[in-house]
């Protein structure tokens, strides 16, 4: 089976379980990125903050916007615009910081505005469509249609991994 060809059972089992979901359903922090509307799994996220000064890294790839200092440690700050091949964020734009938990700490996702938290039913889970380009599914795990918008599932291990163009 080709990897976007996965099951709604396959896509909901590679999503960490969610404190308060309902049976059948999960709970997923929501927050948008060039007005693309994306979610990760609640238990996945410390915290959600306002803009937090950056200490920038030389060399670092182009997706590390830099360095944080929550309460005592370091954070990376991972621009999400340019991990997903999006457009740059203006100036004048502040990002917002979701902070989610990784093996090796953990990690800000630099996004342009926090959502709410959803609980997501199982069964409307879909695979990522063919459509999307390649860059951006590969960092997806499914997608669900809700009222009107589609809700983008991030495969927050994947996320993390160094894209091949910065090693």
């Amino acid at each position: 089976m080709a990897q976007t060809e996965k099951s709604r059972g396959e896509v909901m089992a590679s999503q960490p379980a969610a404190a308060g979901a309902t049976a059948g359903s999960a709970q997923f922090a929501t927050f948008y990125v060039d007005r693309l509307f994306f979610g990760v799994g609640v238990l996945d996220v410390q915290e959600v903050l306002r803009f937090q000064e950056m200490t920038g890294v030389p060399l670092a790839p182009a997706t590390i916007q830099g360095l944080i200092n929550l309460r005592g440690q370091i954070v990376t700050a991972i621009d999400m615009r340019r991990r997903l091949g999006l457009q740059a964020r203006l100036e004048s734009e502040v990002p917002m910081n979701v902070v989610i938990r990784a093996e090796d700490g953990a990690v800000s996702l630099l996004v342009d505005e926090i959502g709410d938290v959803l609980d997501v039913a199982e069964e409307i889970w879909e695979p990522v469509p063919d459509n999307i380009p390649r860059r951006q599914r590969e960092l997806l795990a499914g997608v669900a249609k809700l009222d009107g918008r589609l809700l983008l599932m991030l495969n927050t291990e994947r996320l993390l991994q160094p894209e091949a163009a910065d090693v």
